[in-house]
């Protein structure tokens, strides 16, 4: 083998190698993702079953109950469109509130949402930007019902 054929081989077999790295790598990635779901996606069928997901909405108001003697806790969350059961077993952030955004972590099993993690808002003019996102689409498809809350900011404190 001639030294030119060794370079062609030897450059062959990095990339190759450096091809096959970066598919185990992205597919590391891709199993690691979680993707956001508003709960009229969830009622359409589009969140995967058993798959971790990320599920986000408004606590509805009443919706809140605990299991006396433990910590379990179901709730509803709504885009004021749709609405999904969550089912948490655990203490909810202080900040948890009937009528406020929440981010919940988990996986949908047979039409409920079995949370691992919930997150809620920081003050009362945050919304988390997904939630206001999906509030902002439902809203708008709405034609602006009244349902709709019409104060809730981004992040930077911006309005919708």
């Amino acid at each position: 083998m001639t030294p030119r054929q060794k370079r062609l081989w030897t450059l062959v077999a990095v990339l190759v190698g450096l091809g096959l790295t970066t598919a185990v790598a992205l597919k590391g990635f891709e199993s690691n993702l979680q993707y956001f779901y508003d709960p009229s996606e969830v009622h359409g069928g589009k969140a995967p079953t058993g798959k971790s997901i990320r599920v986000g909405g408004m606590v509805a108001k009443g919706s809140v109950v605990r299991e006396p003697g433990n910590l379990q806790v179901q709730f509803v969350i709504t885009d004021f469109a749709e609405s999904v059961t969550v089912k948490y077993t655990g203490l909810l952030p202080d900040l948890f509130r009937e009528g406020q955004g929440i981010i919940a972590h988990g996986q949908l099993q047979d039409g409920v949402f079995m949370a691992d993690e919930v997150l809620a808002k920081h003050d009362e003019k945050y919304t988390p930007p997904e939630v206001a996102k999906s509030l902002k689409k439902r809203h708008e498809g709405m034609g602006g019902s009244a349902n709709a809350p019409a104060s809730a900011t981004t992040m930077e404190g911006t309005p919708r």
